[in-house]
């Protein structure tokens, strides 16, 4: 069955009937069909195709019964159609990834310096032996030594390419893990269809054109389709027209559906027309995936016009980011801030990378100087020609060294660090059931200082069940029996509960035998459906009789309504209209209550008042959530006006108030002590009235007795931080919001509000953390603006889990506290790490730089700093990044935004080991020869064979290496550092590998690692003194870190008064200050750092403006392929909405481009 469309013009009129497979409409003419909106579309519709109606005849489906499901006619529709999925962006090749390695530029300054180094062992003047020459010559009269030149450069090439192999096996494996993750969130991902008159679920993938698909409040639109049947459907289509006002969809004004867009209400059912490829959204990505060739003149092109770059560039290829590095980002699209870490790490890496530099160029010109006057001045030889290759190779020499202390000096492993740490944390998250979307989420989460969580689903089972309910004048404790209600009152029961819910919600018989019922759908309906059967009654019969096409108008229920109403036309004329909802609200708009004979009488406020007080307050003391039922009949003789819904919904007749259990989840109230313990603040924010919240919250722990917490209702919060003209006041919510423990009846407007209210407010010494749990459509924007959101994976809609960081696979808040373990866990590994790490820096630095101005001659070799590099870069990112977290880590408090990375103990520790491993060097150094009865070592002329000296220096260096890497296991002064050393295999294995290697290195090493084989004797005085590494760690750590005041500490968030004001323009994206001086410093191999954060932006690419946009096409990995090619940009309209509605996801601080009198612009806090 080929796809014919190249030959098919759509101009051909319909009836030609030259269409594909036998369909009544070509791919082509549903595409023109579905470009159409409103009035046109329902033209066109009705012109050439007759009514939605035909158009399902003409796709051979049934609007009632769906398709058959027979596989050949689903392979045909798609082959004729297409699948409903975007073909992924390639993933980089390997090759791709070592080139990438390749540019890093301190690697690119060793290559030259070994290349040259090679060169020049291999050029032989005739004048070398020259006497004049002097010394320099001196050694090289061994030819198979003068042979040996190459091999330093040599193995200089071959470190380059380890370490260029180890990157690009890092990045490949980091991509690959990405791309698992993506698929996985793809396969959860599913929709429901009507197949063979069945309601089923299927993954987003398998939908084709001609499916009927049912869709609801809070769904994201995986495919175009039309509307076939509705309910006061609203729909959010911002991510493909930018216009942020909800477009009421239906038969008669615009019946078009597009995929890409969120259900904001209502409900209803569409005929799938075009999917994949073909839909709108899909056509947008294939004019963005075109061409990666024109890309490139693109974003040239872009970069010159600002104000139209927008335009030109709606995503960003691989080639824009490279350009973007060059061209440091040019164009004004709001920049993401970093992470509260990157921001630290990013200012340590500059200090430290300015500190290498300034010590390798000063030792370069040392030797240089050095060099020239001892030579030149002090020996006063003539500069000759036929020596200038001799001083050449002397100045190589010295570049050479001179690269090596920077190479040293530069923690490339840091990188490397956070990103073995983050995805190592990620992967085990998935275990404890958090699927991250946004990796640095992950280690924001460890600085947590409060959580707002929803009530229902996350602190309780969201398995709700009728326990109480007062039906026609008495209050029954239990379910009552059937005989005891009036049948046609237990009548109006069955028809208001099963006719006004949605159709979706129902109660299946349990998996498993002896189980409980499968409640499916939303679970407060389920509650009453399951009433309705306790009742003994069947709710699907009354659902057959009256199918979902025979209603005749719905209000679904939305946070505003907080009820649902559905109408029905009478058979004798006239309507009727069921209403239920939270019990406050449906009977203030009682008139009328049933009594016990079932006969409406009259219903008075005071009658409410005491119904409050001896029904509903009790119910509510027992943490119960009340729901009324009631009802409403309209007379023939005129039809009401519909659109009036105040009037519409009032003078209602009470049926019943059922009280809903929903049990506390048992592992929460333990859940929630930890988080006190750790000094993370618990609220719990929900739409339940106050008493349910308060009885709910004093189970969880959340409120304790004998604590004076506030408990506020949204009403009343509003008027305490609101002032006269309704704008909320920041001094009035910092009063209020220490307290609060608990808000109840909240919209989602005030959740955004007091997320918002916390993550601004200046009280206090540090500046909040906020993570929020939510599940409803209307959660996402205090999803969006907290620091991390959490959806819930198994409850929540598909827009909160678009808006969020984190996704609760099991929706319960023990996660959350796993998510808050692993947060400290990634931060203390970078510590750990930088700990080891700067302190092999200090030392081979020093040694270096001391060694080379002293002897001329770097103790430590090239080659053998490379290696000291790869085992404290590589390895021991490896080993320290990969530790396992602990319960411990819950009971210290959060670390806050601006405590540095290196606290004054790590400072201690650092230095306390660079003291002993210095002068255990230098005696090494300068009187080893005495004490192991050797030659010495210094001052050896060019090309001589490798000493023992210099090997014994070497070995003892890696091997108080090795056990100061045991050492760095533990940062806040413990003495214990093997404690549960054998719960993490790689750091075992790293410490055996690498003195494996090392034994290998130095005795079958030779002239390469410049080593000679030691004797056993030796090896033992060597690996003693590495031991001795871990007895004077026992020693700092007795020293208190109190008395030490004169210690710095390193890795501070910036501080506003850091920052010039000149550099505070408001217009200008978040400019990170470290980059400000990486640009003077033009200190590039910083850009590993950058890497790592294009890595993490991959994932928020759409996030900050087109999130729905994105989420449409959560199918193809290719959104979060990894450095994904998208700008936040869907449309020119929407980049100005994008800035101000919708706030930066993951942020570290919410301050980005929402509001640039924030000023700060460095992604820090400002005290």
């Amino acid at each position: 069955m080929t796809n014919n469309v190249a030959d098919h013009h759509p101009g051909n009129s319909v009836a030609e009937g030259n269409h594909e497979g036998d369909f009544g409409c070509s791919m082509v003419e549903l595409r023109n069909l579905m470009e159409l909106r409103s009035a046109e579309a329902v033209a066109r519709l009705n012109d050439s195709y007759g009514g939605v109606q035909n158009v399902c005849k003409r796709l051979k489906t049934s609007p009632v019964e769906g398709l058959s499901g027979n596989p050949t006619d689903l392979e045909k529709r798609r082959q004729v159609f297409g699948q409903n999925f975007i073909p992924p962006k390639k993933a980089k090749t390997f090759l791709q990834l070592v080139w990438e390695a390749l540019q890093d530029v301190t690697l690119i300054i060793l290559e030259i310096a070994a290349i040259i180094s090679l060169g020049l062992s291999f050029y032989h003047p005739p004048g070398g032996d020259n006497e004049l020459c002097g010394q320099s010559a001196g050694g090289v009269e061994d030819e198979g030594e003068a042979q040996a030149g190459w091999i330093e450069g040599a193995a200089i090439l071959f470190s380059v390419i380890i370490v260029v192999l180890v990157t690009a096996f890092n990045d490949w494996s980091k991509e690959k893990q990405f791309r698992g993750l993506q698929s996985r969130i793809e396969q959860e991902q599913k929709f429901t269809v009507i197949r063979k008159g069945q309601v089923i679920q299927i993954p987003v993938a398998e939908i084709v054109v001609g499916d009927i698909a049912q869709i609801k409040y809070g769904d994201l639109l995986p495919a175009d389709g039309i509307l076939i049947q509705g309910n006061d459907l609203k729909i959010d289509e911002s991510s493909l027209t930018g216009e942020s006002d909800q477009v009421k969809k239906s038969m008669d004004k615009d019946p078009m559906l597009l995929s890409g867009t969120h259900v904001m209400e209502g409900s209803g059912r569409m005929v799938v027309t075009a999917v994949g490829i073909n839909s709108q959204t899909g056509i947008i990505f294939t004019l963005l995936g075109a061409g990666e060739g024109d890309e490139e003149k693109k974003v040239k092109k872009a970069k010159t016009q600002d104000g139209v770059a927008l335009e030109i560039q709606p995503l960003k290829s691989q080639e824009g980011v490279e350009n973007e590095e060059k061209e440091k980002k040019k164009v004004k699209v709001p920049k993401k801030e970093k992470s509260v870490l990157q921001g630290k790490l990013t200012r340590l890496a500059v200090q430290i990378g300015k500190a290498g530099l300034i010590m390798s160029a000063i030792t370069v010109i040392i030797l240089v100087l050095y060099f020239v006057i001892d030579t030149f001045g002090v020996q006063k030889r003539p500069w000759l020609a036929e020596c200038t290759p001799i001083y050449i190779q002397y100045f190589v020499k010295f570049f050479i060294i001179g690269v090596t202390v920077l190479v040293v000096a530069v923690p490339e492993g840091l990188p490397l660090a956070v990103t073995i740490s983050l995805a190592y944390s990620v992967k085990k998250m998935m275990k404890d059931n958090n699927l991250v979307r946004h990796l640095d989420a992950c280690e924001t989460m460890g600085n947590a200082t409060a959580i707002c969580s929803d009530k229902t689903g996350t602190l309780t089972m969201n398995r709700m069940t009728v326990v109480q309910a007062y039906v026609g004048d008495t209050h029954y404790r239990q379910i009552p029996d059937p005989e005891a209600i009036l049948p046609k009152i237990l009548d109006l029961i069955v028809h208001g509960v099963a006719i006004n819910s949605a159709y979706t919600s129902k109660i299946l018989p349990p998996e498993k035998e002896g189980g409980l019922p499968r409640q499916v759908g939303n679970k407060t309906e389920c509650a009453l459906l399951g009433f309705v059967l306790d009742l003994k009654q069947d709710y699907q019969a009354v659902r057959n009789e009256v199918p979902e096409e025979k209603l005749y108008k719905v209000y679904t229920f939305n946070s505003v309504r907080k009820s649902m109403s559905t109408v029905l036309r009478n058979s004798g004329g006239g309507f009727r209209m069921y209403s239920k909802g939270a019990s406050e609200i449906i009977l203030r708009k009682c008139t009328k209550i049933l009594d016990k004979n079932g006969e409406p009488r009259v219903f008075k406020v005071k009658d409410r008042d005491e119904m409050v007080k001896k029904v509903i307050e009790p119910m509510a003391c027992h943490g119960l959530r009340t729901i009324c039922l009631a009802f409403r009949d309209f007379p023939a003789d005129a039809e009401p006006d519909w659109d009036s819904e105040n009037e519409i919904l009032s003078d209602l007749t009470c049926i019943a108030v059922v009280g809903i259990e929903d049990p506390v989840r048992p592992e929460v109230p333990d859940a929630i002590l930890k988080c006190q313990r750790a000094g993370i603040t618990v609220r719990m924010v929900t739409g339940d009235n106050i008493n349910t919240a308060r009885a709910i919250a004093t189970k969880c722990g959340i409120l304790l007795p004998g604590e004076d917490f506030l408990c506020l209702e949204g009403k009343e919060f509003n008027r305490l931080i609101r002032n006269e003209k309704g704008e909320v006041e920041q001094e009035q919510l910092d009063k209020i919001w220490p307290k609060l423990r608990v808000l109840a009846r909240s919209s989602p407007t005030d959740k955004h509000t007091l997320v918002k209210g916390i993550i601004d407010s200046t009280v206090g010494d540090q500046r909040q953390v906020v993570a929020v749990t939510g599940d409803g459509t209307n959660d996402g924007p205090a999803l969006k603006k907290a620091d991390v959101g959490f959806a819930m994976g198994i409850a929540g809609t598909d827009v909160a889990k678009e808006a969020s960081d984190i996704i609760l696979t099991d929706d319960n808040f023990t996660s959350i506290v796993k998510a808050v373990m692993w947060g400290r866990n990634v931060y203390d590994s970078i510590s750990k790490f930088l700990q080891f790490q700067l302190t092999v820096n200090v030392v081979a630095v020093i040694v270096a730089f001391t060694g080379a101005c002293i002897t001329q001659d770097s103790p430590l070799k090239a080659v053998q700093m490379l290696w000291v590099n790869l085992i404290m870069d590589t390895f021991a990112s490896l080993a320290l990044a990969t530790e396992p977290p602990s319960e411990s880590l819950l009971l210290r408090k959060p670390y806050g935004r601006n405590k540095p990375l290196i606290s004054r103990t790590m400072m201690k520790n650092i230095l306390g080991h660079a003291v002993y491993q210095l002068t255990i060097i230098f005696t090494l150094l300068f009187a080893g020869e005495k004490f192991f009865d050797i030659d010495s070592g210094r001052n050896a002329p060019l090309h001589s064979p490798p000493t023992e000296h210099y090997t014994i220096v070497f070995n003892t260096f890696v091997m108080m290496q090795l056990f100061n890497e045991i050492n760095a296991r533990k940062i806040h002064g413990e003495r214990n550092v093997f404690e549960g050393i054998y719960r993490n295999p790689i750091f075992c294995a790293v410490v055996l590998g690498t003195f494996t290697a090392q034994i290998i290195i130095v005795e079958f090493g030779g002239k390469p690692f410049s080593c000679s084989g030691l004797t056993l004797s030796q090896w033992f005085w060597c690996i003693f003194i590495g031991v001795g590494e871990l007895l004077w760690g026992q020693l700092i750590s007795t020293v208190p870190t109190s008395h030490l005041k004169f210690l710095k500490e390193a890795g501070h968030g910036i501080t506003k008064e850091e920052i010039p004001e000149e550099e505070l323009p408001e217009d200008v994206d978040e400019i990170d200050h470290a980059e400000m001086e990486l640009r003077r410093g033009q200190i590039l191999w910083f850009r590993g750092l950058n890497r790592i954060q294009t890595q993490m932006d991959v994932v928020y690419t759409f996030q900050t403006g087109a999130s729905s946009l994105q989420g449409a096409l959560r199918r193809q990995p290719s959104i979060v392929s990894q450095h994904h090619d998208v700008k936040n940009v869907s449309s020119p309209t929407h980049v100005a909405l994008s800035s101000v509605n919708s706030t930066p996801t993951t942020s570290a601080v919410a301050a980005a481009a929402a509001s640039p009198p924030a000023g700060n612009q460095s992604g820090e806090c400002v005290p």
